[in-house]
């Protein structure tokens, strides 16, 4: 009976909801991590490359078309347009979330642990380990990971960093994360 409701994205069914958006939120929840914290510092962002790119190149065509710096309530919807986190269309402002495998768990523990004037290192050791907690995975390391940060410089130019295999496999190590190898630093 509820294939005659599901077919089409704007049908709805007799409760009222779309079932293609229930389709959509839970395929997002099948697919790898993604942790976004916000610190009083900047913001760290987990298994996120994807997205920073895309972020970079539209504020980048922006600038270079307009001459001046994209606003970034503008840039939010853009990327919204791009990479819906939400398949029903809406977004909305986080101090931290997660989305991906395992998100109700991430969230929850982002929502206990978090707080209002975390900093940059911090945000980064809580996204970790929310991650090596909720991942599907005995333990973390560099290959699995990917690690980036978006900050202010003290001249006032946002800064976007990458953080290298090796720089992240270091902060696995000083947060009691990852076995240390007979390599490691």
């Amino acid at each position: 009976m509820s294939r005659r409701y599901d077919s089409r994205t704007m049908i709805f069914s007799p409760e009222g909801r779309l079932y293609q958006v229930e389709y959509a939120m839970e395929a997002i929840g099948n697919l790898r991590s993604v942790i976004g914290i916000l610190a009083k510092d900047g913001v760290v962002l987990v298994d996120a490359n994807i997205l920073i790119n895309t972020a970079r190149v539209q504020a980048q065509r922006y600038t270079y078309s307009y001459q001046e710096p994209m606003p970034v309530e503008q840039l939010v919807q853009s990327l919204c347009d791009t990479k819906q986190g939400d398949p029903s269309g809406n977004y909305g402002g986080w101090k931290a979330a997660a989305i991906g495998a395992n998100n109700a768990a991430a969230q929850s523990m982002l929502k206990q642990d978090y707080k209002d004037d975390i900093t940059r290192e911090e945000a980064t050791q809580l996204a970790l380990k929310v991650l090596s907690k909720t991942m599907d995975s005995t333990s973390l390391t560099s290959e699995k990971l990917e690690l980036a940060e978006v900050f202010l410089t003290p001249s006032g130019k946002v800064k976007y960093h990458m953080q290298s295999p090796e720089s992240l496999s270091k902060l696995l190590l000083k947060f009691g994360l990852a076995l240390p190898t007979a390599d490691a630093s």
